[in-house]
């Protein structure tokens, strides 16, 4: 009786463990390919569409999966459009496209496999396939995310900010389970897309703010610095865009990194990471002995870091829902 009774012990364990693990579920590469075999096809064609109309579209679906990510997880809030409060609407989201796009994939996704692949997931599928299109590194990508239940713009008010110094950076990463070497390589993703003087301003003409004249980031290359002024002079158009990575904004490359090691950062926060001795030193790895074996290495070290990015706050297994809509919850 007492070996029954262990042995009916164990096996409910067993049970209750497989239960729960079910419920919570987990993220898997090819996870609909069962449930929904084209899904990631159909979102790849719809990413080919967008980019051939529109090449920013590649550097809009890569920050959109960013922002979603770091605020509430990776589980579509982001695209939530819900009236002024929604969280697409805050000020760290300003800029953010790529919304029509995800809804598109997520309308032809539903006429074949209707309720089962997630909006997050799209999202995530879709900065991948962008990446690639751009010459980027081609990494796979694990789903089974949930789409999410809340959209608050209050939520996204610890975002990562263009102002922010290095310190603060490194914090909201590592909040967020990323490290120094994460938050380098995926800043380098600023080497495709543009950016609107709306951010440059600070940086620019008010960069200490306790002193009566106009005054710029110090860390600015002085042959790189008339350019910026003439491209967003003070007091002119805060609309207009320039590249993130000038010369080779259009290409997923290693480019960057050369130009924030050597002072031409467009965006103050890229340029911050050449003020930390250890953020410097991640820079430093890539463009010490500049070869093909160190693009490869940075290519590498940035699939891990999105797909690890990926997986932040993560709705698995019963929780969430898949929406049927993306800008809105079921």
């Amino acid at each position: 009786m007492i070996l029954q009774s262990s042995f009916m012990a164990i096996l409910l364990v067993i049970i209750i463990t497989f239960f729960i693990g079910t419920c919570e579920g987990q993220l898997a590469f090819r996870f609909y390919a069962q449930t929904c075999p084209n899904a990631e096809s159909i979102v790849l064609s719809v990413v080919q569409d967008a980019i051939a109309r529109d090449p920013t579209m590649a550097a809009a679906l890569l920050r959109l999966h960013f922002h979603d990510c770091f605020v509430e997880g990776c589980d579509g809030s982001i695209l939530i459009d819900n009236g002024p409060a929604s969280e697409k609407r805050a000020a760290s989201h300003q800029g953010v496209k790529g919304f029509e796009e995800i809804e598109k994939a997520k309308a032809e996704l539903e006429s074949v496999c209707p309720g089962v692949v997630s909006c997050a997931d799209i999202v995530a599928l879709a900065a991948r396939d962008a990446v690639a299109l751009v010459n980027g590194p081609g990494y796979q990508v694990l789903t089974g995310r949930r789409d999410g239940r809340v959209s608050n713009l209050e939520l996204a008010a610890a975002m990562p900010d263009v102002n922010d110094s290095i310190q603060l950076l490194k914090a909201k990463f590592l909040e967020k389970g990323l490290t120094e070497k994460d938050l380098v390589v995926l800043s380098a993703a600023h080497t495709i897309g543009t950016t609107a003087c709306f951010f440059m301003n600070k940086r620019l003409y008010n960069f200490f703010p306790n002193v009566d004249e106009v005054s710029s980031d110090p860390s600015i290359n002085p042959t790189f610095l008339p350019g910026l002024e003439a491209r967003c002079p003070k007091d002119g158009d805060v609309n207009v865009r320039l590249a993130m990575d000038s010369g080779s904004e259009q290409l997923f490359d290693i480019n960057i990194l050369q130009n924030i090691r050597n002072g031409f950062a467009v965006l103050a926060s890229d340029a911050r990471l050449n003020d930390d001795e250890t953020t410097k030193s991640v820079i430093d790895s890539y463009l010490s002995f500049p070869s093909p074996s160190s693009v490869q290495a940075f290519e590498v070290d940035f699939a891990d870091s999105i797909v690890k990015m990926g997986r932040i706050g993560v709705k698995t297994g019963f929780q969430g829902e898949i929406r049927s809509v993306c800008s809105s919850f079921n």
